[in-house]
């Protein structure tokens, strides 16, 4: 059975290594948010660093999940001193249980802030497409979708929350396409 893989990417109005609260906040909610995401029903995994440092994205040893990219169009730092963006790579059971996880909850209310913490970049900041069971997305399949969905739209191949496709890349029945609240 084919699962979900889900790329976000967004650029930070400052690095992550900067002490700002605004800064600290956004990184302490993180942690509890991946708490919480990983404990929902149909998460499955998400691209965890083996060597996990504050910042240090680009060094970082991530495993089955590949060598840690970042589209094109980023133009900030790519240390852990000047790194300013936020990323997640992630795999899901469907489409419902991602939605659910998303719009409610503590993501739900970091989802509300995200305006304080990133800029607006006019680039999607996620990306859906399917994956064969027992597959693992790489960042540059994330990377690449991301950029398809930018200059193509929503896709079999890329697709988001608001124009899913089922996997046999049909659209998604229009009854139950997720929506944001």
């Amino acid at each position: 059975m084919p699962r979900l893989a889900l790329y976000t990417f967004g650029v930070l109005k400052s690095p992550l290594a900067d002490p700002a609260p605004l800064t600290r906040e956004f990184y302490d909610i993180g942690e509890t948010v991946y708490r919480s995401i990983s404990q929902h029903p149909g998460y499955l995994a998400h691209a965890e660093a083996a060597d996990s440092s504050r910042g240090g994205l680009f060094e970082a040893d991530w495993g089955a999940w590949g060598e840690f990219t970042v589209p094109a169009w980023y133009d900030k730092g790519r240390t852990a001193e000047t790194a300013a963006l936020a990323t997640t790579l992630s795999l899901w059971t469907g489409l419902r249980p991602a939605f659910d996880a998303v719009y409610t909850g503590v993501h739900r209310g970091a989802l509300n802030r995200r305006y304080d913490w990133f800029e607006r970049t006019g680039h999607p900041g996620h990306v859906f497409w399917w994956v064969a069971d027992g597959a693992i997305p790489l960042w540059r399949d994330g990377v690449s979708r991301l950029d398809h969905l930018h200059t193509h739209g929503p896709t079999p191949h890329a697709f988001t929350f608001h124009r899913p496709f089922t996997p046999d890349d049909t659209n998604w029945p229009r009854d139950d396409r997720c929506r944001s609240r």
